[in-house]
């Protein structure tokens, strides 16, 4: 069992950064995979970013790329997302979630088992 809790989210300007956190607790020996996702109203959610927990290879959607870093403190058990240039477009309800079904890809919400309850980030024009 993973428990995860995400913060750092909130109200900023377009061009603005935040730096959101998750933090594992739990049986954290079993992560392979911390993702984030994020969800908007009315839409479905969908993958931002991603780092493995041993080798911390990353990846991210193209939308984000350039713009988010993803990041981890394995002895911490928190995985990082820091956000730069902040668009109107990634508002949404941000998740952090942990693998068990690793044979998915990691961009694939149905890789992933354990989530957080998420935190509202909110961008303004």
């Amino acid at each position: 069992q993973v428990q995860l809790v995400e913060s750092g989210g909130g109200l900023v300007q377009a061009g603005d950064s935040l730096r959101l956190s998750c933090a594992a607790s739990g049986r954290t020996d079993s992560i392979h995979t911390m993702g984030w996702f994020r969800q908007a109203p009315g839409k479905e959610r969908e993958f931002v970013a991603a780092i493995s927990w041993s080798g911390g290879n990353t990846y991210y959607v193209d939308s984000v790329k350039g713009r988010f870093t993803i990041s981890r403190d394995n002895a911490k058990n928190t995985a990082y997302l820091q956000m730069n240039s902040l668009k109107p477009e990634d508002t949404a309800v941000y998740y952090c979630a942990v693998d068990r079904n690793i044979r998915y890809r990691v961009s694939s919400s149905y890789r992933y088992d354990y989530w957080g309850q998420g935190t509202q980030v909110t961008v303004s024009s």
